[in-house]
């Protein structure tokens, strides 16, 4: 299966997912290629973009699991489907 490049935004609305969400994310930690998370304490929120490369299969999978957090949404932008044998010619 060819692996895609995904970025996740993250919006955590309670400090109470925190510790689940984390679990979640290192879990899938050896597709996570970056991390980028706001505090925004004036709203109480945080925002946290996750960008990967990993098959569609293991994206949608850990994007689902952090949708179905209380307190958290997830929505995920996916690349057209990348050759790493081309890429790497």
């Amino acid at each position: 299966m060819q692996n895609r490049i995904a970025a996740v935004s993250i919006i955590v609305e309670s400090y109470d997912a925190v510790e689940k969400l984390n679990n979640i994310l290192h879990d899938y930690n050896e597709y996570i290629i970056g991390r980028l998370g706001i505090p925004y304490r004036q709203r109480g929120i945080s925002i946290i973009c996750i960008v990967m490369d990993a098959p569609n299969d293991v994206i949608s999978a850990l994007s689902g699991k952090l949708g179905m957090l209380p307190n958290v949404t997830a929505k995920t932008v996916y690349s057209k489907p990348f050759n790493v044998e081309k890429a790497n010619s």
